[in-house]
């Protein structure tokens, strides 16, 4: 097992590399401000039995968390996705998929999900598109990791491991997760990272594990590139090193603060077709001389949807400052009631239209949705929460640009495999009002349940009515024309006539 913990800090928060103290295989000093971040590799027999099974069927697997309260981003860590629980995954096999063991392996590791199978559950993605994409994708909004903290506790800690307690414990406080597995490395990765805040810097490791520990700040190293972030500070291995040695490099980020934010709301009144709102309050591309364009990344859950075949018309679209519908999930079923579907939801990918202005002033997108029915609910109404989406400037970098692995590098996001390999990322960073909280929250009209019984009653009203007229119809008929009672004419009688 390796563990990899960097604390990642502004410049004026520094700290005296004297003050820092290493005895055998501890280290301490006074606390950072700054932001944490923790990442444990672990090899396939380090893991529980149930999950070394599950990983023999999986060739791919990703899983994203984010929370759902705002957070400011600090160093690497600037990728953003919509707050909830993503996963992206590509089956060994192909009968893989129609198993429930992944569903079933997800519902003790994270709680109460929605999910029965890859097949039933997941939405395919495009992987004839660029070939870095998984197979399959499922979301699920999620405000917590407090069950799998409770899982990891349970599992991945012995009783007296304390350090290893105090970890778990600490997930519920993280702002991210990733958790990572290829059938090619072997190998599982899951990094949390903590928002920037009072950390403490007292770390213990382990004698059979690896432990490397960073105190980094922002730099300028020299021949620094634009798709490089640049970062000194002090690193050591504890176990192997007697003093922090000091480091200066850079190494490529794809994603990056675009230095400018944005906020969400449904516009009032709701009703069953709404329509999202983003308010951004810049129209200035951060690379003025790269080719960059605006995006909104939405996973929506199946209670909502957008409409691909509303949003193909170039002049509705320009009307809401929209350029153009980029990528939606299939299948996008338009009429099937929420309670009807199997599906997580769908993800859509849209690309903004800034305002042509001189200047650079605050401007508005909309976009269209719509609303599925939902189950009767007592009271009439139900909730639902819809994730804010992740926005973002894709530039693209000169020829011959390399993102080769670097130590921080997130990928497998969803909206990264819809662009090429030379894309970067610049985010705009949601700025929520009040509390902070980035799901929206509404109330939906439903079947009141309460009322259901008045439904019956009228329904066998109207049939008993019916059924007594079409019987009053017939026996009015019977009693003036009688059943059988006329003879036809003969053939005599008819020369009379």
């Amino acid at each position: 097992m390796r563990h990899r913990i960097t604390f990642f800090h502004r410049n004026e928060h520094g700290i005296e590399p004297s003050s820092l103290k290493i005895h055998d295989r501890s280290l301490t000093g006074p606390d950072l401000i700054a932001v944490r971040e923790h990442r444990v590799t672990l090899a396939l027999e380090e893991l529980p039995a149930e999950l070394r099974e599950l990983l023999h069927e999986v060739h791919e697997l990703h899983i994203r968390w984010s929370a759902p309260q705002a957070h400011d981003p600090l160093g690497p860590w600037n990728s953003r996705l919509p707050p909830g629980l993503h996963t992206f995954y590509t089956p060994q096999t192909a009968s893989a998929a129609d198993s429930s063991r992944l569903c079933t392996q997800l519902r003790a590791v994270f709680g109460d999900l929605d999910c029965s199978s890859p097949t039933e559950s997941f939405t395919k993605l495009p992987t004839d598109r660029f070939s870095h994409s998984t197979a399959f994708q499922y979301f699920q909004p999620l405000d917590t990791l407090e069950n799998l903290s409770t899982y990891a506790g349970l599992y991945a800690c012995t009783p007296g491991d304390r350090d290893c307690r105090r970890w778990t414990h600490e997930l519920g406080n993280a702002v991210s997760l990733d958790l990572s597995y290829d059938a090619i490395s072997h190998v599982v990765k899951i990094s949390a990272v903590w928002p920037e805040g009072r950390q403490k810097m007292s770390i213990d490791s382990h004698p059979d594990h690896r432990t490397e520990v960073g105190v980094l700040t922002p730099d300028s190293p020299p021949h620094l590139e634009a798709h490089e972030l640049g970062v000194t500070g002090l690193l050591t291995v504890l176990g192997e090193d007697t003093k922090p040695s000091p480091v200066l490099f850079a190494f490529p980020s794809r994603h990056k603060d675009a230095d400018s934010t944005f906020s969400s709301a449904f516009l009032q009144p709701l009703g069953l077709h709404p329509t999202l709102q983003l308010k951004i309050d810049s129209s200035k591309p951060p690379l003025p001389d790269s080719s960059c364009s605006l995006h909104a990344y939405m996973t929506l859950p199946r209670a909502i949807f957008a409409d691909k075949y509303q949003l193909g018309d170039e002049l509705f679209l320009a009307s809401k400052n929209l350029t153009a519908l980029r990528y939606i999930s299939q299948p996008v079923d338009l009429e099937a009631p929420d309670y009807a579907m199997k599906l997580w939801g769908s993800s859509v990918l849209l690309e903004l239209q800034p305002p042509s202005v001189e200047g650079d002033s605050p401007w508005t997108a909309e976009i269209p949705l719509h609303l599925r029915y939902l189950s009767p609910a007592e009271g009439g109404y139900s909730s639902i929460n819809v994730p804010w989406p992740a926005v973002f400037w894709a530039c693209s970098t000169e020829e011959g640009t390399k993102f080769p692995n670097s130590p921080f590098d997130r990928v497998n996001l969803g909206y990264d495999g819809l662009f090429g390999p030379r894309t970067l990322f610049w985010h705009v960073n949601p700025k929520p009002e009040g509390t902070g909280y980035l799901n929206h929250q509404m109330r939906v009209p439903v079947l009141d349940t309460n009322k259901t019984q008045w439904v019956g009653i009228g329904t066998a009203a109207v049939v008993l009515v019916g059924f007594a007229y079409i019987v009053f119809k017939l026996a009015s008929l019977y009693l003036r024309t009688g059943y059988g009672n006329q003879k036809p004419a003969t053939r005599s009688e008819k020369k009379k006539q």
